[in-house]
């Protein structure tokens, strides 16, 4: 009838009850030695030790863990939990009062740790983007001095500061498009428009366009042998061409000279298609993998702004798969290679 640990008030206002009404009446017995006055003495001491010790829980003890409830929810409550804390919660036992607290408790450190961590990410942000920013708007500033001073005479000098302050411009442009990409993203201001197209045909297309990058490292492109069968797939076409911009920019980056860029395109059992693209690259040392996808982190001086790109492209991608409800993931091995790879639903059409 009773659980040790876990009386709800009534039962232990009952057990409680029985206790004293017991030892009442067989007082009351073994002065008078007569079993009617024992069987009176006990209904009479259990029914009014009951009511007495029953609404002094009630007052003293419940009504404080109801006050508890409605600073938990911090809001008025709502007839939901009114009649929860009506009927539900004078059934439940002192551990199970306790369980519910330490819940809510281990809630809110945990909701308090992810706003810690997001205050710590929001700070890094910032600081990151501020020096993103000033790195080429002070080698702007610097060009644009030196030719407002008019002590460059010679035309070719002239003309190779003019090029240095543009392609600082563009590289704040990126930045800034960048940034406004992932805050679309982020808020889904930019939709996700989904419809059936062969993966195959837009990894050549990328290769294509980005070719003139791996021109000065004679980098190859090749699908790897099985994968040239064309795959459908149903995504946003244009957003995953971002993706695979992003990723064959990385591979045309940080590749070896004569080295080669793979695609690999398979069908999975679950419906999906798994592409992932690979070089033969400079590779991310093991520690670094689990926070490539972070905005503007870089690994080592081999990643270094000096390679170009605003840091932000992996994270991008990331955004993007997730918009589409699918995840990237990053193998890697220094001096020997990365593969990027990502999912997306196979095509039913």
């Amino acid at each position: 009838m009773f659980k040790q640990k876990n009386l709800s008030p009534k039962q232990l206002a009952t057990l409680t009850a029985l206790i004293l009404s017991v030892i009442i009446a067989t007082s009351v017995f073994l002065l008078i030695n007569d079993w009617r006055y024992w069987v009176v003495y006990f209904l009479t001491s259990f029914i009014f030790a009951y009511l007495l010790i029953h609404q002094i829980l009630d007052f003293f003890v419940y009504r404080k863990i109801k006050l508890i409830y409605k600073l938990i929810a911090q809001t008025k409550a709502t007839k939901r939990e009114e009649a929860y804390q009506k009927y539900i919660l004078p059934k439940k036992g002192m551990d199970e009062v306790r369980e519910d607290v330490e819940a809510w408790a281990a809630q809110k450190a945990n909701e308090i740790a992810t706003l810690q961590s997001n205050e710590e990410f929001r700070k890094e942000f910032l600081q990151n983007l501020s020096h993103e920013i000033k790195t080429p708007i002070f080698a702007i500033q610097g060009y644009l001095e030196l030719l407002s001073d008019g002590e460059i005479d010679n035309p070719a000098q002239r003309d190779k500061f003019i090029d240095q302050a543009q392609a600082n411009v563009l590289r704040l442009v990126q930045l800034l498009n960048d940034v406004d990409t992932i805050t679309n993203l982020e808020i889904s201001k930019d939709p996700i428009l989904k419809h059936s197209f062969i993966i195959q045909d837009l990894i050549n297309e990328v290769a294509q366009n980005l070719s003139v990058k791996g021109l000065k490292k004679n980098i190859q492109f090749h699908f790897k042998k099985g994968s040239e069968t064309p795959t459908t797939v149903f995504a946003d076409k244009n957003k995953i061409y971002q993706v695979l911009v992003n990723i064959f920019s990385n591979a045309a980056k940080y590749g070896k000279i004569d080295g080669q860029i793979i695609a690999s395109v398979y069908k999975l059992e679950d419906g999906k298609v798994l592409i992932e693209i690979s070089d033969d690259g400079i590779g991310i040392a093991e520690e670094h993998i689990p926070r490539l996808s972070e905005r503007f982190y870089r690994t080592d001086d081999a990643r270094s702004r000096d390679i170009g790109g605003t840091g932000l492209g992996l994270a991008i991608c990331k955004h993007i798969l997730e918009a589409h409800q699918e995840i990237m993931h990053i193998r890697s091995t220094v001096n020997v290679g990365t593969t990027v790879g990502f999912t997306l639903p196979n095509s039913m059409s």
